[in-house]
């Protein structure tokens, strides 16, 4: 069972109690923290080193976006010389 809104959990639209996955890990990390953090609202006292961490997760997401975009160039391009050695085969067939 988990957390009701007023213990410090998150509340889905129909009712249930959410808990999240950087919830699982921290509470894995240190149940402790955990607990005054989301039950007691106590902010944490390395904000350096969480301000950081936000940074290089949205560093490193935008890497992976920019990654993908050019995968699915490269595999757009990878359909066109197909298409257009598929093509030449043929015309020069016929």
């Amino acid at each position: 069972m988990g957390l009701t809104p007023e213990d410090g959990g998150s509340s889905s639209p129909d009712g249930l109690s959410l808990i999240r996955a950087s919830e699982l890990a921290q509470y894995s990390f240190c149940h402790r923290a955990w607990w005054l953090g989301t039950v007691k609202g106590l902010p944490s006292q390395s904000q350096v080193a969480l301000e950081r961490g936000t940074r290089h997760h949205k560093h490193h997401g935008g890497q992976v976006y920019t990654a993908k975009r050019w995968q699915q160039l490269g595999l757009i391009l990878l359909a066109c010389g197909i298409f257009l050695l598929v093509f030449m085969l043929v015309w020069l067939w016929v």
